[in-house]
């Protein structure tokens, strides 16, 4: 008898019991079986008594109430013992696997209009997938359509791989540790407002994290950092267009002030040295001269063997890393920040294999002056003052260029 069956049987017998008020015997034994408990339901004619159909039906949909309550108990009581699933921060990543770039598009077909591009290894978020092979997503300032066949998702390894999480610094100075723990020894320092790049955030809950430095790897605190993650986006159309239109106009101006510069560089070479750029003098160097990369990197190499200080922006006396930059294009009539990470963001991006001298190679919370054959000059470190380094020595985030 299967499991209906059974129900209405039962409902069967519980209705007898209702309309002959005799269905238990004195020792509570059943006083007939399935057949008798129906023929106690019917009319003299077979059909269904008066009232009989009515008690049946509601105590079936009363059995069914019962077993969903009993059923969400159950569930409930699965639910409160199971370990919740938190789905991966990467499960919703797209990440397009392109030669180029592939287009974002306003509707789900090629014959829509092209909103931006997302080049290859850029990041989107998924928004939601069509029934003919489209996501829509949303990348930057742009959000549409891209085919599903020119972006992976879901793959944690892929979107760790093409973004770069960072610790950007909230304080005037932090102390980055040898050990986890504010008794530890001192590696270096860093400045408010750098970007460093997190090698281990696996300690985070606990504090603390670690970050690639000029001086190595070290750790430095979650008070006093912000913690975050950067993937390459789209670019919509006018975000493209003005890009060009700023490049441009940055090759023009650079071009203008070292012509400039040049012209300067024959009238005398003291106004134009170390001194007049960086604050201070200990001995004499050739006033810029050229209107190129090569121009820059040159005049940056006369000064190896100097100081390096931190906070410091004299060619001369001392200087840390982005002074040593800023203070070599200042001599060129090119303004930059004393900072890192708004270095990264100056003039225009350029593959590593495509490096020329002048060019600005970026790392964590470091830069150098591309100096040609795979090599920069830097201010490098308090012990080595400003030196050349092999350009891939650590791993470089960005490489610009300003001429």
């Amino acid at each position: 008898m299967n499991y209906r069956m059974k129900r209405i049987a039962g409902c069967l017998l519980a209705g007898a019991i209702v309309i002959s008020g005799t269905g238990v015997g004195t020792y509570g034994a059943q006083t007939g079986g399935v057949s008798a408990v129906i023929a106690t339901g019917l009319s003299s004619n077979g059909s269904p008594a008066a009232g009989f159909s009515k008690m049946l039906s509601q105590c079936l949909i009363e059995s069914d109430r019962a077993v969903a309550e009993a059923a969400a108990q159950a569930e409930e009581q699965v639910s409160e013992n199971d370990v919740p699933v938190v789905a991966s921060e990467y499960a919703d990543i797209a990440i397009a696997q392109v030669d180029n770039y592939v287009n974002v598009r306003s509707e789900p077909n090629t014959d829509s209009e092209v909103l931006g591009k997302l080049y290859n290894n850029s990041a989107a978020t998924v928004l939601e997938t069509t029934e003919d092979g489209w996501y829509k997503i949303t990348s930057g300032s742009v959000t549409g359509y891209v085919k599903c066949e020119y972006v992976v998702t879901g793959d944690e390894e892929l979107a760790k791989k093409v973004s770069t999480r960072y610790a950007t610094v909230t304080t005037t100075t932090l102390y980055v540790r040898m050990e986890p723990s504010t008794e530890a020894g001192i590696l270096t320092m860093l400045g408010e407002g750098d970007d460093f790049v997190v090698v281990d955030d696996s300690m985070k809950d606990s504090g603390w994290v670690i970050v690639t430095t000029e001086e190595g790897d070290g750790y430095v605190s979650t008070d006093y950092v912000n913690l975050w993650t950067d993937y390459v986006t789209a670019e919509s159309k006018a975000e493209e267009e003005a890009r060009l239109a700023k490049e441009e106009a940055e090759r023009q101006a650079a071009a203008a002030a070292a012509a400039k510069a040049k012209q300067k560089s024959s009238k005398s070479s003291s106004s134009s040295d170390g001194t007049s750029s960086s604050g201070g003098s200990s001995g004499s160097y050739a006033a810029p001269s050229g209107s190129n990369g090569q121009a820059v990197a040159s005049y940056a190499s006369q000064f190896i063997g100097n100081p390096y200080v931190y906070g410091g922006s004299s060619l001369t006396n001392g200087t840390d890393c982005s002074g040593f930059v800023m203070s070599v294009y200042a001599a060129f009539g090119i303004s930059l920040p004393h900072s890192s990470s708004g270095q990264r963001s100056a003039g225009y991006e350029v593959s590593l294999s495509e490096a020329q001298p002048g060019d600005i190679v970026c790392y964590s919370g470091h830069v150098g002056i591309y100096v040609g054959n795979n090599t920069i000059v830097h201010a490098s470190t308090p012990s080595s003052g400003i030196k050349y380094s092999t350009a891939t020595y650590r791993n470089v985030l960005s490489v610009r260029r300003i001429f």
